[in-house]
């Protein structure tokens, strides 16, 4: 099939899984910050404490495998229903919250366990299956939701904090992702789609699985996400208070978690398109060495507001990139059929990186009380993980449309 015959075919399901994916975990993601300034004075946490949220993520490395696998064993459509329930009653949960640390421990830990199962993991399986010549614009197009998202939601959402409280924020974020995890779910149902592969759902074996893990590809994703993902936690939960620590006034950096966001827009057009045109390792390289040049400019004291945002956007840019190219590479690199399964071991670095990065935040913060050590941790794992990519290879090459599309078992170690 050919690159615009594909869109042609498949429009639903990405339509369907665009609006999944941007209003399910990805909500969290780009709104917690906002929160942050108010639960801190509220409830009298400290930012140390604060960051130790990002920490909690580390307990995902053993679950997310398991919903990779659960994915491929019984099906999008059902992972997502599941994920999406555990998302919008997550944000209710919040609302009730006392000032008790553990509660929203609790919370967190409980929404994000069930909620990956509305994220790149479940929503880029079904993409690689339907899309191969437009593989890479596709999953740019898809991986573009949740950051609009963001951009959109983080002015509004900071408006509605601002006027009514952080308990109505979250209640309004209940009310989005419910509405969209609804529309999505019914849009996957509504046709049957095409895909370019024809491949028999057979479950993966141990001896199979251990194969694959041992294979210097696997190690090198596995190892090359967990290190650019170390910073994580300022995307998550810290950018608000990163950049008012450096002399932003509070209007100012509510609108700069929205610039953040448009730079993973950005980030994720141009290297989406760029991954159907050039080698992917090339473009892994470039991009995703990038926001070290952010963390070092955000590390830096007393920089001019337009400096500040400049560095903010790059952080931003190369956030867009990272979702593209793992998911991509694990497609050419790796069987379909197990797709899920490999990307939820992949994620599982992506959430152990994030955890070991914000167990680093926590402790330097609570040392120096400065956000600069950290920052500068960052910019090194950066470019460790990008030449991680790197070095992986370019994977196999997209199938011409007259060309069927064999099963593509791992490369050997």
């Amino acid at each position: 099939m050919s690159f615009f015959g594909e869109f042609r075919v498949n429009w639903v399901t990405l339509l369907a899984t665009f609006i999944g994916i941007a209003s399910g975990n990805a909500l969290s993601h780009y709104t917690l910050s906002l929160f942050a300034p108010e639960l801190i004075a509220e409830f009298g946490w400290s930012k140390a404490q604060f960051a130790l949220t990002g920490v909690l993520q580390g307990i995902s490395v053993l679950t997310i495998p398991i919903a990779g696998w659960f994915t491929d064993r019984f099906g999008a459509r059902i992972a997502v229903t599941i994920g999406f329930a555990a998302i919008s009653m997550g944000f209710l949960a919040y609302t009730v919250m006392d000032g008790s640390l553990l509660m929203f421990f609790a919370i967190w830990i409980t929404q994000h366990l069930l909620g990956v199962l509305t994220t790149s993991l479940v929503f880029t399986r079904v993409i690689v299956e339907r899309f191969d010549q437009a593989r890479g614009t596709s999953l740019s197009l898809l991986m573009m939701g949740p950051p609009l998202s963001g951009a959109i939601a983080a002015p509004i959402l900071g408006s509605i904090i601002a006027a009514n409280g952080w308990r109505t924020g979250f209640a309004a974020l209940a009310i989005a992702s419910a509405i969209g995890g609804t529309i999505c779910v019914v849009m996957m149902g509504r046709k049957k789609h095409e895909a370019p592969t024809r491949e028999a759902k057979v479950p993966l074996t141990r001896t199979e699985l251990m194969a694959i893990v041992r294979t210097r590809t696997f190690l090198l994703l596995v190892g090359g996400m967990a290190l650019i993902n170390l910073p994580q936690v300022f995307a998550a939960s810290q950018i608000k208070l990163v950049v008012m620590a450096g002399g932003v006034s509070d209007r100012l950096a509510t609108w700069m978690v929205s610039f953040y966001a448009i730079g993973v827009i950005a980030g994720r057009a141009i290297f989406g398109i760029a991954l159907d045109r050039i080698g992917a390792h090339l473009v892994a390289l470039v991009a995703l060495s990038l926001p070290a040049i952010g963390y070092l400019v955000l590390a830096s004291p007393d920089m001019l507001p337009w400096v500040v945002a400049g560095g903010v956007l790059i952080v931003g840019i190369a956030q867009g990139a990272e979702g593209d190219i793992g998911a991509y590479m694990i497609s050419r690199h790796f069987d379909l059929k197990n797709y899920s399964t490999i990307l939820g071991f992949v994620r599982a670095g992506l959430d152990g990186g994030g955890a070991i990065g914000a167990l680093m935040l926590s402790m330097t913060l609570a040392a120096t009380d400065s956000y600069g050590p950290f920052l500068y941790m960052a910019a090194i794992a950066s470019v460790l993980g990008a030449i991680c990519f790197f070095v992986v290879g370019p994977g196999r090459r997209p199938a011409t449309p007259t060309e069927l599309s064999p099963a593509i078992a791992p490369e050997a170690a």
